[in-house]
């Protein structure tokens, strides 16, 4: 029979174990959440918070911004992290298809559904469920997840008996989600009922500070990993870096600069080595004026795109949000050469 003290001391040394691999963990998890702004580091130190329950968290922010990274963050930083994380793109799925893929379907639900089949939340079980772009759902899969967050259950395709589920819900949207409760297209008590905690990522130009810091991680991760000679960039890249907006955010930049890795031949990675999309000029030798009227035409373009997103590219209701003439709104549309079809979900203008 062992002795009390082993007992003790085994406990001892586990619980240090479960400690370190705790922290080893969290390590792991933010390291790529990189960045120093004050409203970048505001939102992400609350990931180890809300890690520790099951509150809802509702994650947003431009695409690009990390909201997965974060939603995965929370995930193993959770007691769920031994179990399943599942993401999935709401907007990526046929609507016809989004409930069955959510709750699943038993057989005979519908024709040409010869057996049952199990839908995500059950594949999530005792694990995280990851919905991006959650203002995609259809209402009728917007009521049912409301009853799954509010009772832990659900009732699949075809079926008249109610299953129980344990999974945390983690939500998040690029879209304006006050302005698609006010369209009507988000359930006013589903968005409250996620947004218990929200986790807002600004986006890569509100936090020009953490540019060259991000660049100069992606260059070593990337330089390591394809055995590249390029150890850094020249003070005029890194400025080139700072000066574009990044409308594609983190995402953009890492792409941007992953190509320039493969690409460089030398230690040091110049201006001209780091082609950017619309580039005319050098930003570094851009006017005043110029460079003004250059960032006017970005938040124009982002802000009529944002809105299209929200509207599902219904023009007269983002006019309407933007308190603009739909003529004066489509100028701005034909301006920068959006094209409206691409924000379109089976609506008629």
């Amino acid at each position: 029979m062992e002795q009390p003290e082993v007992l003790v001391l085994e406990r001892e040394s586990e619980r240090q174990l479960e400690e370190t691999q705790r922290r080893l963990t969290q390590k792991l998890c933010l390291q790529q959440l990189i960045g120093t702004s004050p409203a970048f580091v505001a939102e992400i130190s609350k990931i180890p918070l809300v890690a520790k329950s099951d509150i809802s968290v509702l994650i947003t922010g431009e695409t690009g911004t990390g909201k997965e990274m974060v939603g995965r963050a929370i995930h193993y930083l959770s007691p769920r992290a031994g179990k399943p994380f599942v993401p999935v793109n709401c907007g990526a799925i046929p609507l016809e298809l989004l409930e069955n893929e959510l709750f699943g379907h038993e057989r005979g639900a519908f024709t040409g559904a010869s057996g049952s089949h199990s839908g995500l939340i059950q594949e999530a079980e005792k694990g995280s469920l990851f919905l991006d772009e959650v203002d995609s759902l259809p209402l009728l899969a917007q009521i049912k997840l409301l009853r799954f967050l509010q009772d832990k259950e659900f009732r699949p395709l075809g079926s008249t008996k109610s299953i129980k589920g344990d999974v945390r819900i983690i939500a998040a949207s690029n879209a304006n989600l006050e302005q698609s409760v006010a369209a009507g297209t988000l359930r006013r008590d589903l968005y409250y009922r996620l947004n218990v905690v929200p986790i807002v990522l600004p986006p890569l130009r509100e936090r020009a500070s953490d540019i060259v810091v991000l660049a100069r991680h992606f260059l070593a991760e990337y330089a390591a990993k394809l055995n590249s000679p390029a150890v850094q960039f020249s003070t005029e890249a890194e400025r080139k870096l700072t000066l574009y907006s990044w409308p594609g955010n983190v995402r953009e930049l890492e792409h941007v600069i992953e190509r320039v890795v493969v690409l460089c031949t030398q230690k040091t990675i110049e201006e001209d080595d780091i082609p950017l999309p619309g580039e005319t000029n050098n930003p570094g030798r851009l006017s005043f004026s110029e460079m003004k009227a250059n960032v006017i035409a970005r938040f124009e373009m982002n802000y009529v795109e944002s809105l299209l997103i929200t509207y599902k590219g219904n023009i007269t209701r983002a006019a309407q949000a933007a308190q603009k003439e739909r003529r004066t709104f489509w100028g701005l549309i034909r301006k920068h050469k959006i094209d409206v079809r691409r924000f379109k979900i089976n609506q008629v203008q």
